[in-house]
């Protein structure tokens, strides 16, 4: 009989935590107990789970000894504090903060691209999992990377508002009726109007210029890869979309690849979907929104570069983006750890 597991997830309430708890339905997740926690000002609400009832519980009074494994789909402060105790309690922490990605002993994992990383999950008990726009980019990039070697990756993102959360979908919302109604705006969740404008700005800006949106797919893409001499040059733009995260991705390869021997490549990797015809390119809402692979398309040789070739990836930024990246890397650590 395979074993069932005892799970949390923390921030069940947000975005991601409520298509994560979808897709563990969805995905038949050996689940035997499920706790779903989040902050005081959610405690007491309800949620669905395989037409069952739950009620969302406070974290701050949860006992974490209840559980095997945790699901965390919070800010970087709440699993500062919490994720660090449920492991100590014997948990396996999957966490979709920015927090641990680039502690040492502390597993950065796309199963795709690098599941191997898994075996030294035991040293803090935490496994991270990268941005929203690192995921994708390692999905499509990795079996590239493997045949030719990649020197080089200069990418602009086009990310949507629900890698900000539900006020930010509220805000385009909002924000689209007061422009087509002539009404005055008053941003709050994102410094500059959002609806039909792009924003060059997600996070903090960074001495060197860049936001660590940017950098975060800097230092997430060479600790994935183990390769600390790649060269990355990012763009992160916030763009009036409500799902889906788009980049336009230019690399250099170590040996020449041909467009048919990337689409080979492509087409026979794990996880990604090539788009080709009449319109051969995905977008965000008609092909990645609800949907779980890393979509590439438009590629094509560069003129300006020998050994440069160029890519268009999109994919849904809150399931393969988040939260079916976690369940993947926990799917993963049963099949390969945890089996009786």
């Amino acid at each position: 009989m395979a074993s069932v597991y005892n799970i949390a997830i923390a921030g069940a309430t947000g975005v991601v935590g409520t298509t994560l708890l979808a897709i563990l339905e969805e995905r038949k997740f050996p689940v035997k107990n499920i706790f779903l926690l989040a902050s005081h000002r959610s405690a007491g609400e309800t949620r669905q789970f395989n037409g069952k009832n739950y009620v969302i519980e406070d974290i701050a009074n949860f006992d974490f000894a209840q559980t095997e494994i945790c699901f965390f789909c919070t800010g970087n402060d709440i699993s500062a504090e919490y994720a660090p105790k449920a492991a100590a309690l014997g948990n396996v922490v999957l966490d979709k903060s920015s927090h641990f990605r680039y502690q040492d002993g502390i597993p950065l994992v796309v199963p795709e691209v690098n599941e191997a990383a898994l075996e030294h999950f035991r040293l803090a008990g935490i496994v991270a999992s990268p941005n929203c726009n690192t995921i994708p980019l390692a999905v499509a990039l990795k079996p590239i990377y493997d045949a030719v070697g990649i020197a080089r990756i200069n990418v602009a993102t086009y990310q949507s508002v629900s890698g900000t959360g539900k006020e930010a979908i509220l805000e385009l919302t909002e924000q689209t009726k007061q422009i087509l109604n002539n009404e005055p705006i008053s941003p709050t969740i994102y410094p500059q109007q959002i609806a039909f404008n792009v924003l060059p700005h997600i996070d903090q800006f960074e001495e060197n210029g860049y936001t660590r949106e940017e950098m975060k797919i800097v230092w997430e893409m060479q600790k994935i890869l183990n390769d600390y001499t790649i060269q990355i040059n990012p763009t992160a733009v916030r763009v009036p979309v409500y799902c889906g995260h788009s980049a336009a991705v230019h690399i250099e390869t170590k040996k020449k690849i041909t467009v048919e021997e990337a689409l080979a490549l492509l087409s026979a990797a794990p996880g990604v979907r090539v788009v080709t015809g009449k319109f051969p390119y995905p977008t965000p809402a008609k092909d990645a929104a609800g949907q779980d692979f890393v979509y590439v398309g438009r590629v094509r040789e560069d003129l300006s570069h020998p050994l440069g070739l160029n890519l268009w990836v999109v994919t849904d930024n809150l399931r393969k983006g988040a939260a079916l990246n976690s369940v993947q890397v926990a799917e993963s650590l049963i099949r390969l750890y945890l089996r009786p």
